[in-house]
């Protein structure tokens, strides 16, 4: 027994070795140790032919330079036949370090074939040997990448550039180039500019004569102050190294090789603007600026609009601050601004303009002033601040209502005569048939145990409530909306009062319209037209007929109010409005 156990043992040791034996799968490199500006070649070898659906590893911490590749090399020696097959890579490691590149994977009949693992020691960069016939060292001194930065010692705020070019020496052929790594502009604002060129052209490189091609422009305007860095640009390249041989009618032969390079960091001290000087209404505006306030009208009547707009135009951080805004008196009705910028982006900064236009609504009759307003900002030729002020505005309403006076009026209490009847004066009853009251407990009532459970009812029923109205408050469209959908309630019903006041009536109509387009299309007054209104609806999809019915509704609003009209005319434009309105509210 024991020596049939033994023979059973030696015939499962025998076919192990039998199965291991057939076949081999095995990871090999070309260094175990070398310098992080350095390349290895790492070969995934097997034994046997038949295998598939190889895996590579995950290669973490190092990139592929070169690579995948395949050789199969198959001989007959003495009657034996010997096959293998190499799967090739060439990598190159990102940090300094000692790494361990996991097994690959292999199918062979079914089964799973892993390799064998590799530790890799990484030390810091390394010089290349200064060998003339070496490839790399060729490559080393014949391609660079520059970033050419306009200005290193620029205030916050201030814009500058930054220009990445390759430089390629003449005797070397560029097969092909891509960007492994773009730079990072950590504590700047910044904007790429489009590069159309990107034909090489002929320049020097330190003083010797080289090809070279616009790579990427960018504007940046540092947002702190301190030392910032500009990253790098990384790029992998195939190159053609000349071997210094021609072949048999003369030509250069050269050598194919893969390269990649990266630019040197960038360090940028940014200086914090001056506090000396500072004004109180300073935004972070730098640059040079002009600054404007107009009106395209100051004369007009009642319930007409003027436009208001703050403009500032001029070379700087133009996106990255605020307009001044305007104040108005409580009389001029006034609408959220429309803001337009018309900014170009070049190698000198961010230059045009940006504007905020107000739409105001007088409502009374009178001369109403819009007060000065202030801008300042750092100016960065001068290295001091500077303000700009406008002009007061005065507008000056000619028709309309009066402004309405608080007048006290005196109630008069009239005298009533005094009419005598029988029931002037009663009997007092002298018996009376009062019974005491019986009170009821109060402590364990039902009064009291409800009493006692409101206090823990009220407060998740606040809470509730609270989370609501915070929710509700800062939604501001949506109380954009809910208020334009509350004044056009109130003005239809305004317009409904108003009948047979014939521009009263109209006035409030108008408003009800506008408000129902501000609120359903979300567009401001200044916007609304009939173009403008009919191209919106379009896009909703609403019927052409409701479009024009709506637009006729509107345009005889502004025609009702000067020309002679009936309360039957004004009855029926109304019915029309709430029509109108209920048909588009529909579609929308």
């Amino acid at each position: 027994m024991k020596m049939m156990k033994l023979y059973i043992l030696a015939v499962l040791l025998f076919t192990t070795h039998v199965v291991f034996a057939q076949i081999e799968f095995k990871t090999n490199v070309s260094k175990n140790k070398l310098g992080v500006n350095q390349r290895f070649k790492i070969e995934f070898t097997v034994n046997k032919q038949g295998a598939d659906n190889f895996v590579a590893p995950s290669f973490t911490n190092f990139k592929i330079v070169g690579g995948p590749s395949s050789s199969v090399n198959q001989s007959w020696i003495n009657g034996k036949v010997s096959y293998s097959q190499a799967y090739i890579y060439i990598i190159q490691p990102k940090k300094i370090g000692e790494f361990t590149i996991e097994p690959a994977k292999i199918e062979y009949k079914g089964e799973i074939i892993i390799s064998n693992s590799v530790k890799i020691t990484v030390t810091k960069e390394v010089e290349i040997p200064k060998d003339p016939n070496n490839p790399n060292y060729i490559a080393q001194q014949s391609v660079h990448l520059v970033a050419e930065v306009s200005n290193l010692r620029p205030y916050v705020g201030e814009g500058i550039y930054v220009v990445y070019k390759l430089f390629v020496s003449e005797n070397i052929n560029l097969n092909g180039s891509r960007i492994t790594e773009s730079p990072q502009y950590k504590g700047f604002w910044n904007q790429d500019i489009v590069v159309k060129d990107v034909n090489f052209k002929r320049g020097k490189y330190n003083g010797e004569n080289y090809r070279y091609v616009i790579l990427k422009k960018a504007v940046l305007i540092p947002q702190r102050s301190g030392k910032l860095k500009i990253e790098p640009i990384e790029m992998d390249f195939s190159l053609g190294i000349p071997t210094g041989r021609g072949d048999f009618f003369g030509n250069m032969i050269t050598r194919n090789i893969n390269y990649s390079t990266k630019s040197t960091v960038r360090n940028v001290t940014v200086k914090a603007l001056p506090e000396e000087g500072k004004p109180i209404d300073f935004s972070g505006a730098v640059g040079e600026f002009d600054f404007k306030v107009l009106a395209n009208k100051k004369v007009l009547k009642a319930n007409d609009a003027a436009q208001i707009k703050v403009e500032i135009s001029g070379r700087g951080n133009l996106k990255l601050f605020e307009i001044p805004k305007i104040t108005t008196p409580v009389e001029l009705e006034v609408y959220t601004p429309e803001h337009k910028e018309q900014v170009s982006t070049s190698l000198n900064g961010l230059r045009g303009s940006i504007s905020d236009t107000y739409t105001v609504v007088p409502q009374f009759k009178g001369k109403y002033k819009i007060p000065e307003v202030a801008f300042s900002y750092f100016n960065t030729k001068e290295k001091k601040y500077k303000s700009i002020t406008s002009e007061a505005i005065i507008v000056d309403v000619t028709e309309g209502k009066e402004v309405p006076s608080a007048n006290n009026t005196t109630n008069i209490t009239q005298k009533q005569q005094v009419i005598s009847n029988d029931n002037n004066f009663r009997f007092i009853a002298l018996n009376t048939t009062l019974k005491p009251k019986i009170e009821e407990e109060f402590l364990n009532s039902i009064l009291f145990y409800l009493l006692l459970l409101v206090p823990f009812l009220a407060i998740p029923i606040g809470i509730i409530i609270g989370n609501r109205r915070a929710k509700r408050a800062g939604d501001v469209f949506g109380n954009k909306i809910r208020k334009a959908d509350k004044l056009a309630r109130k003005y239809l019903s305004a317009a409904k009062k108003q009948l047979g006041n014939q521009e009263a009536f109209y006035i409030a109509l108008e408003r009800a319209l506008h408000n129902f387009l501000k609120a359903k299309l979300r567009i401001e007054t200044s916007e609304i037209s009939q173009e403008r209104i009919t191209e919106i609806l379009q896009r909703k999809s609403v019927e052409v007929s409701t479009i024009e019915e709506f637009v006729a509704v509107l345009n005889n609003c502004d025609f009702a109010r000067y020309t002679p009209t009936t309360n039957v005319m004004m009855n029926q434009d109304f019915e029309k409005a709430k029509n109108i309105i209920a048909k588009i509210d529909k579609y929308l």
